[in-house]
């Protein structure tokens, strides 16, 4: 989902350069400040994308706003469904006078995305994605959700976030334009991400205590939080298998805890508020809102079938190779091979129309590019150009395709040239192709559908009803809150995921 070139903008004049590993880490982990790139396409918020009707005025303030406008950008605008926004404006009610400031306003926007997120501003504006509102069983797991981030609010954290990061913003500055000792500065530096690191663990264990007291005292299940952080966890490990480059392996300076450590601790703290009034799920009514949600990504700003890559919008298609997966990111294409020996990147930039491709390639945006392997090319009759690269780890080959007024790049990377290596880049960007009108007008979203389990059915035997999702078995289990070994009953009502 690249967002139409304020990557480009940015490369052109600043004198930044993308080393070879980098690029690799970008692939393999999909960080987003990792090098100068965007979606394909952006997202313009407009007056349409209205939040959930929030029960207090919430106070705008000039940075919310920005911030807010930069979140409906980054996260495909708002999502509008009606049935949704009642769903979620009567549980904030709920939450909110059981909390210790019911005087506290909220405003909830749900986010046209299939992510799975969750956060709030200082102000009270909340955000939930509605992929994780697809992931979630019943209302008091969305409960669950969203009075963790009122906790943010309550507790001062996004304010506190706020404040750290301007302080570590004149750290930076600071340090990296006073120090000319490369070790001490970078130690500087280490010692003020550890500190953010370590004061946002303590935050989020923090938020998950208080949020889990105020869902149970709004009479919400208070396992809500162990079992939705569970689900989370399950549908992290069906992204990409676990290998070296699992997108999952973060260092300790993460700026959450480790899922596991979460859990146990709302289980531990679910036990102190446990009482016969504080036991409810209402899946029911959760499932009745749901159905018929948009499932995974918008086709209108590209999405993933297998190994193949549409975007209907933009009019063009690739399919990756074979044993690769594909992750539709909010900065690029992203694939990795089965065991982590291969990965690529698509993306796109802005090059002036006076430059060659071949130019572009060797004017110094990546590091290690061997200039005599420029080569130009014409790909389905698409001017383009390729060349070689690089690192200490990994050797790169990577392409640049002029597709109407953009360019798009494909960044291949293998810890050992192969003539298989080679094959699949080369099999790869000869794929890509424009779409026809007929596959155009065919592009449609998945969707999350809620059906009633008859006599005979299985999870086997339902995971196959399944469109478009990978891991159709584990996927289906994931959604329905299933652990490893349970099975349906008749008259279940359970989600798949249908085209």
């Amino acid at each position: 989902m690249i967002e139409r070139e304020r990557a480009g903008r940015r490369e052109e004049g600043t004198g930044r350069r993308l080393s070879a590993a980098p690029v690799l880490v970008c692939a393999a982990l999909t960080l987003s400040a990792c090098g100068n790139v965007g979606r394909f396409e952006q997202v313009t918020p407009t007056a349409a994308a209205a939040p959930v009707k929030p029960n207090r005025v919430v106070q705008q303030t000039p940075n919310s706003e920005r911030e807010h406008e930069r979140i409906l950008s980054s996260y495909g605008g708002a999502y509008d469904d009606p049935k949704l926004e009642a769903l979620i404006s009567k549980t904030v009610e709920r939450l909110v006078a059981a909390s210790e400031r019911p005087d506290q306003a909220y405003k909830v926007t749900i986010l046209n995305s299939g992510a799975v997120n969750a956060f709030a501003l200082p102000t009270g504006q909340l955000y939930v994605t509605r992929g994780l509102i697809a992931l979630a069983s019943d209302t008091s797991e969305l409960s669950s959700v969203l009075s963790h981030e009122m906790a943010h609010v309550l507790a001062k954290h996004a304010a506190m976030r706020e404040d750290q990061a301007r302080q570590a913003a004149v750290v930076t500055r600071v340090v990296t334009d006073m120090s000319t000792d490369p070790d001490l500065t970078a130690l500087a530096l280490a010692k003020t991400k550890l500190t953010m690191a370590s004061f946002s663990r303590q935050q989020e264990f923090e938020a998950d205590g208080i949020g889990v007291g105020i869902a149970a005292r709004a009479h919400f299940d208070p396992y809500g939080a162990a079992r939705f952080l569970t689900a989370m966890e399950r549908n992290a490990a069906l992204k990409i298998g676990k290998t070296a480059l699992d997108p999952r392996a973060q260092d300790f300076t993460s700026s959450h805890p480790a899922t596991p450590e979460r859990i146990n601790n709302a289980q531990t703290t679910a036990r102190q508020y446990s009482s016969p009034e504080s036991n409810e799920r209402d899946r029911e009514t959760y499932l009745a809102a749901i159905d018929n949600i948009v499932y995974g990504e918008d086709p209108s700003e590209g999405f993933v079938r297998g190994r193949r890559f549409l975007h209907p919008k933009l009019g063009f298609t690739f399919t990756a190779p074979d044993n690769f997966t594909l992750d539709n990111t909010a900065q690029a294409v992203i694939g990795v091979r089965e065991g982590g020996s291969q990965a690529m990147r698509f993306d796109v930039v802005r090059v002036p129309a006076e430059q060659s491709l071949g130019d572009y390639l060797n004017s110094g945006w990546m590091e290690g590019v061997e200039k005599s392997s420029t080569e130009d090319l014409t790909i389905n009759g698409f001017p383009a150009a390729s060349a070689t690269a690089h690192g200490e780890q990994w050797q790169f080959k990577v392409y640049a395709l002029r597709f109407g007024s953009d360019v798009y790049r494909f960044i291949f990377a293998a810890k050992q040239k192969s003539t298989e290596s080679e094959r699949n880049a080369r099999e790869t960007v000869n794929s890509f192709r424009r779409l026809t009108l007929d596959e155009i007008q065919a592009a449609r979203p998945l969707r999350i559908k809620v059906i009633n389990v008859q006599p005979g059915d299985t999870v086997e035997s339902l995971s196959h009803r399944m469109a478009g999702v990978d891991h159709p078995a584990e996927r289906f289990r994931v959604l329905n809150g299933l652990d490893a070994h349970a099975q349906v009953k008749p008259r279940d009502r359970v989600k798949i995921v249908v085209d």
